[in-house]
């Protein structure tokens, strides 16, 4: 098949598709400035959660959201800065400790370490890079859940830190969206 039948054929599926949605949603979707995230575009008229879905790299992360009962908070107005860990991220941890966090009797645990990694505001890193800076070389945040995560800044890359967990490195930084912002971490971050 040639490319420009391709094409067409892809169109004539696409577009309709699309369209379901509305045609001012088709419109707005079009003319948003997207980050790719785990294949997928984030957009910043989606909430994190409907953003955090299309991602392929996040698909842990978003059963444990779902299996701590956050999915309606995180949906929620916020804004919220969350530090996502990618699927490479939780697969670092001992095996079979997602598997096991997941269970319901685990609920207040998994709670605990999800909200480690949500800040309240819109955080971008910019504005992690200046608290780095006016902090001396770190920064502190505290989370939604009580205790603090601390940010330090190595060239351009900023590295984001937990009371028992190594250090993580913002590999996507500033994925907008309609309540907070995503920064996605290389590693799960541990409260104590």
């Amino acid at each position: 098949m040639t490319k420009t039948r391709s094409f067409a054929l892809l169109a004539a599926v696409a577009l309709p598709l699309a369209l379901s949605a509305g045609p001012v949603a088709f419109a707005q979707m079009q003319s948003e400035h997207t980050v790719m995230v785990g294949g997928a575009p984030m957009y910043p008229s989606k909430n994190i959660i409907q953003n955090a879905v299309s991602s392929k790299d996040h698909t842990t992360l978003v059963a444990a959201v779902q299996a701590a009962g956050l999915v309606d908070t995180l949906q929620g107005p916020g804004p919220f800065t969350v530090f996502a860990p990618t699927n490479e991220a939780f697969d670092k941890l001992p095996p079979g400790t997602v598997a096991s966090l997941v269970k319901p009797e685990n609920k207040a645990t998994l709670v605990k370490i999800l909200t480690y990694h949500v800040v309240a505001g819109r955080l971008t890193a910019a504005d992690l890079m200046r608290m780095v800076r006016e902090g001396g070389g770190k920064a502190s945040l505290t989370t939604v859940q009580g205790e603090t995560l601390t940010v330090s800044q190595d060239g351009n890359k900023l590295y984001v830190a937990g009371a028992q967990s190594g250090v993580g490195q913002i590999t996507i930084p500033d994925v907008i969206q309609s309540n907070g912002v995503i920064q996605v971490v290389s590693s799960v971050l541990l409260p104590n």
